[in-house]
């Protein structure tokens, strides 16, 4: 992503129904929709990927930034495929491309975080194929019953 219409789209995307299974956004969640794209034009290493269909709709969108200390550590933030076009290799794709940027520049690992409810099963799923380990519990972080599960991979030895 490299303009602001293009953090126009992937706003709309992120906020559409096709986007998310739960669409119980926290508040939080709500204003990185809106406003993350467009914030993270004008900040190093923080980016974002997405993947149109043949007509020019996004169809996928994923982003990464480097944790606040600056040290190579870098968050994945969030992974989002529309309902229409899941299991043909999209999160694949955004995920080996946010991964080849944080190892082209020397990013150390990776973490990620996800909710426990049944609707996250699929992602808990892919990162765990790529090498991610679980390694937190957070409880009740997103509303009550609704845990923080958060995953990291370590790029370098």
């Amino acid at each position: 992503m490299k303009t602001e219409e293009d953090a126009r789209r992937i706003s709309e995307f992120f906020l559409s129904e096709w986007s998310f299974d739960d669409r119980r956004h926290t508040p939080g969640e709500i204003e990185h929709f809106r406003h993350g794209p467009a914030n993270s034009l004008s900040q190093e290493h923080h980016l974002y990927w997405y993947v149109e269909n043949e007509t020019g709709d996004i169809v996928g969108v994923t982003s990464c930034k480097e944790n606040e200390h600056r040290t190579g550590g870098f968050l994945w933030d969030y992974l989002a495929v529309h309902r229409q076009y899941r299991r043909y290799g999209i999160a694949g794709l955004l995920f080996e491309a946010l991964q080849s940027y944080i190892r082209s520049i020397g990013g150390r690992y990776i973490l990620t975080y996800t909710c426990d409810l049944p609707e996250y099963v699929p992602i808990q799923r892919m990162f765990k194929e790529r090498g991610f380990e679980l390694i937190g519990r957070y409880p009740n972080y997103y509303y009550e019953g609704e845990d923080r599960i958060a995953f990291c991979k370590k790029l370098t030895e």
